[in-house]
């Protein structure tokens, strides 16, 4: 109990930060944080209003020029400075992400913190790496360079399922670019995005180049994305509030980036080490308790090993320990709420008209009761056209399909509207090169599912969105390429002015 009233404590001011200061919202109307492992309410807040999103941009938009006329070498160097406040918070961040979200504390401290450490450190050091084409002559009488430029105010929004390593995604390569930032995360999880900008602040980052407005998406996130001094909007979500996002910033020409949802699926060839595979199955499936857009949902495994595989999976999830989120031991922690757990639940219990739940499927009493928690759950046999095959579960559900020839694999891999990730696990080196080029999705693993690095880009293909987080490439989603051209002939009159006026002499 003591850890819940020091969160209180931590946010006593509000839980919006806008230029540089914890402040209460102003909408008229409060949200409370659960914890979904007891369903106490832990922390409640005043949701930002309309008004609080203007404060937040018009602080961001202030902060701009300073900020963006930064040598990349000073925001590289704060962000070096953001690192370290972070890793010595660690333990904090670890346990605040665990109490909003259910999430074990585990998977919390070795995966969530860590990697937004890492992703941290990543952006300081490519700060200084914002590259164009060198100066060349690609006219005879001209040297050509690219420029490239932070664009303006960005807005962002976040999801619940990961809300630190979202916030670090979306933020880091906007601030390294020489942006600023107004991040709206979702507003039953505000805690660790609150705290990361507080961390930004603790490094030296200016006030206003990172905000936080913690409010609901039909105000706050509305006004943020049609907000007219906001030039690009990141979005991470589902697909159908990315489409509606969508709607919002074409009228306003805004730059978008959207990571929508997932339906990956996890190609077992005939010829994969089955250990492995039962393994990565059970692992890919239910990190996060399932919630999560790249998680394996689909596993479709060739006909050999097929019994095998299913009788595997759920043997091993069988061993899942369901438990505290707050004990390392615990390995599956509840869902976010329990109206998504219901959710889940009814998805699984419809199926059960046309598929075979194998193990799993239920929801525990006793001393889960008053939790969001939901059994580790594998379902067979269900048509590749049924809801649980086609649409997002988001919890810790894997449906398995046999198929007979690789083609077939293949085509039942990419029968799906998404194209977020996948996985393919085999042996033959010819057979998974194949695999990794005609799966269509923005992430294919080989022989594993789920690691993620800095290094590397994330995102989709299809209705799973556009444009990508981490790596460098994420810069082309916060930057502005600018062509200049420089004459060199000091020529007054030139030829190609004859080909508008003028007779050549």
């Amino acid at each position: 109990m003591g850890n819940r009233f020091q969160v209180r404590d931590r946010f006593a001011a509000g839980a919006q930060f806008i230029g540089g200061r914890l402040r209460p919202g102003t909408s008229g109307r409060t949200q409370a944080v659960v914890d979904p492992a007891t369903g106490e309410e832990v922390y409640t807040y005043e949701l930002a209003g309309t008004a609080d999103v203007d404060d937040a941009v018009a602080a961001a938009r202030a902060a701009f020029p300073a900020w963006s006329a930064a040598t990349p070498g000073e925001r590289s160097d704060a962000l070096h400075r953001l690192a370290a406040v972070l890793n010595g918070q660690a333990a904090d961040f670890a346990y605040a992400e665990s109490l909003q979200c259910g999430k074990p504390v585990r998977l919390a401290t070795e995966f969530d913190v860590p990697g937004t450490i890492d992703n941290t450190a990543f952006f300081a050091g490519a700060a200084r790496h914002l590259d164009g084409v060198s100066a060349g002559e690609y006219s005879a009488d001209h040297t050509s360079y690219v420029r490239r430029e932070a664009i303006g105010v960005v807005g962002s929004i976040a999801p619940w399922n990961y809300p630190l390593q979202m916030a670090a995604w979306k933020i880091l390569p906007a601030v390294a670019a020489g942006n600023t930032i107004v991040l709206k995360p979702a507003e039953i999880t505000p805690f660790t995005s609150l705290m990361f900008a507080q961390a930004a602040q603790q490094a030296g980052l200016p006030d206003g180049v990172v905000n936080i407005v913690s409010g609901a998406g039909q105000d706050a996130g509305e006004r943020l994305v049609a907000h007219p001094d906001v030039v690009m909007t990141s979005f991470t979500g589902s697909t159908p509030v990315g489409k509606r996002v969508a709607e919002i910033a074409a009228a306003t020409v805004t730059r978008l980036h959207l990571e929508l949802g997932g339906k990956a699926p996890f190609l077992v060839l005939d010829d994969a080490d089955l250990e492995a595979a039962i393994h990565g199955a059970v692992a890919g499936s239910l990190i996060n308790g399932g919630q999560d857009c790249t998680a394996a949902t689909r596993a479709y495994v060739q006909r050999p090993l097929y019994d095998a595989f299913v009788s595997g999976v759920a043997a091993l999830m069988e061993t899942v320990r369901l438990g505290d989120p707050a004990d390392p031991a615990t390995d599956l922690g509840p869902l976010i709420t329990h109206t998504h757990r219901d959710r889940v639940a009814a998805m699984v219990d419809r199926a059960r008209g046309y598929a075979r739940v194998v193990t799993g499927g239920e929801a525990p009493g006793g001393a889960f009761k008053d939790g969001a928690y939901y059994r580790p759950t594998l379902i067979a046999g269900a048509p590749q056209d049924s809801e649980v095959v086609q649409s997002e579960i988001f919890g810790p559900v894997l449906v398995v399909l046999p198929f007979d020839t690789d083609d077939e694999g293949l085509a039942l891999a990419n029968d799906t509207p998404y194209g977020l990730a996948a996985s393919v696990w085999s042996r033959d080196v010819y057979r998974t090169g194949r695999a990794t080029r005609e799966i269509k999705a923005g992430c294919v693993w080989v022989n594993d599912h789920i690691p993620i690095i800095s290094e590397m880009p994330h995102g989709g293909y299809k209705a799973s969105g556009f444009g990508k987080d981490m790596s460098a490439y994420s810069f082309e989603e916060y930057t502005q390429i600018k062509h200049v051209m420089f004459d060199n002939t000091a020529v007054a009159r030139k030829d190609w002015h004859r080909t508008i006026f003028g007779d050549r002499a």
